[in-house]
């Protein structure tokens, strides 16, 4: 055996089809493209959300909303988050640094206090957002609440 000598299995190898060679090759004429539109045309190039003239799906569909750019999105953090931190690291001052010290807050994350639960120790807590009803909780346990 030799390499000059190898060749595919039979029916292994297909020839394509050969296009516009004249009308004995059955394929002449109209190169299998059909009678006239845009799609028998040299250089035809369907585009993306073209339907044939009629106007597109995504142009039929209205718009809705709204995304505002200027946007802050704050990370929500109870006062019975705070209440359960204090109880088990023995904390009574809090800040941003602190729970991102503690792994709950990332570093780019910005906190608003919530007033979800109860709190029952005395804690001073300093943050850029606070809720009033977590601030009154607060100040009736007996911690301070600076901004």
């Amino acid at each position: 055996m030799e390499l000059n000598s190898l060749k595919p299995a039979g029916g292994a190898i297909k020839s394509g089809k050969r296009i516009g060679r004249g009308t004995g090759s059955g394929r002449g004429g109209t190169s299998t493209k059909g009678h006239k539109g845009a799609k028998s045309r040299s250089g035809f190039k369907n585009k993306r959300a073209f339907e044939g003239g009629q106007m597109p799906l995504q142009m039929r569909l209205p718009k809705r909303g709204f995304n505002n750019i200027n946007r802050v999105e704050y990370t929500p953090i109870n006062v019975s988050t705070l209440q359960e931190l204090s109880e088990k690291h023995n904390i009574t001052e809090f800040n941003l640094e602190v729970l991102r010290s503690l792994g709950i807050v990332a570093k780019n994350e910005i906190v608003k206090i919530l007033g979800n639960g109860e709190i029952a120790s005395k804690i001073s807590v300093t943050f850029s957002k606070i809720s009033e009803s977590a601030a009154s909780k607060i100040t009736s346990a007996g911690g301070t609440v600076a901004q």
